[in-house]
């Protein structure tokens, strides 16, 4: 029996998770399907009352539909009630159940590009720029890893409202405060859009960083941003986006087709051809 699967966004023609997840079905020879679904928002409650007779196992969840996926769930994982949103869903006898694998994505690109040792080598203080909704994925997966973490925002309140996460690890960080920051922070996340493919870069000098320290930018359009190559040029470890991507499409896919796979560079491949493409 052909086991179903999908991403559902709207708009979803951008969405490379039918890549990731065809290339996987195709490495394994699983009788599977992976389909994109532009679902509109006021749409999206009645898509969801009738998954449990659709014949799908599950799927993911992209813009706008995350928060919705949250409240509509039957039932939730811890690290999706920690996040505050679901972007991949389980359909077992009837029920549904909501996860988000952001974080544990995030972490487990971390630990692939720089080893699994790098709290040890970087330092536990964790410096993430943003507040939005990635920003909670990357900061509740730094906690569950034993990190420190300050959070910078442009709006103070968005950021408080992130550190409520553990108020006994996360605090707020001024954003005018962040050269003074740099001296003390092993990892350097940027979860805003600065640096993105059509935006302005991040300004931020990086000199204050210590050399033990890691850049990380969970933009992967373009792959380089501005903000990784000036890492790369102080000699920093440096990290992209792509890998938080791929990472986060594994629990999903195992859970839908019975099979865990692996991030491989063939894969990873595959998606920087196709973004070069467009």
């Amino acid at each position: 029996m052909t086991r179903k699967a999908f991403v559902v966004g709207h708009p979803i023609a951008h969405s490379r998770s039918p890549l990731i997840h065809g290339h996987w079905l195709a490495e394994h020879g699983l009788d599977g399907t992976y389909e994109r679904l532009d679902v509109a928002p006021d749409a999206f409650e009645a898509f969801f009352r009738g998954l449990p007779g659709s014949g799908f196992a599950g799927g993911n969840v992209t813009i706008p539909h995350k928060e919705a996926a949250y409240r509509l769930a039957d039932s939730l994982t811890e690290r999706a009630r920690a996040i505050g949103a679901v972007n991949t869903l389980v359909v077992t006898d009837g029920r549904i159940v909501g996860d988000n694998t952001d974080g544990i994505g995030f972490i487990a690109h971390l630990d692939r590009s720089l080893g699994e040792d790098w709290p040890e080598r970087t330092g536990r203080q964790a410096l993430v720029l943003g507040a939005g909704g990635a920003a909670r994925a990357v900061v509740a997966g730094l906690i569950g890893r034993g990190l420190t973490v300050r959070i910078a925002n442009r709006s103070p309140q968005r950021a408080q409202a992130l550190a409520t996460l553990d108020p006994t690890r996360a605090s707020v960080l001024p954003w005018e405060a962040l050269p003074e920051a740099l001296p003390e922070t092993g990892l350097l996340v940027n979860t805003t859009s600065l640096g993105m493919a059509g935006h302005p870069a991040l300004a931020l000098d990086l000199a204050p960083l210590p050399a033990r320290a890691a850049v990380c930018d969970i933009v992967y359009v373009p792959l380089e941003t501005p903000l990784l190559a000036a890492a790369r040029a102080r000699g920093l470890a440096a990290v992209d986006g792509l890998g938080m991507l791929l990472h986060q499409a594994v629990p999903g896919f195992s859970a839908w087709f019975g099979v865990r796979p692996e991030v491989t560079p063939a894969l990873r491949q595959r998606i920087v051809a196709d973004l070069a493409a467009k």
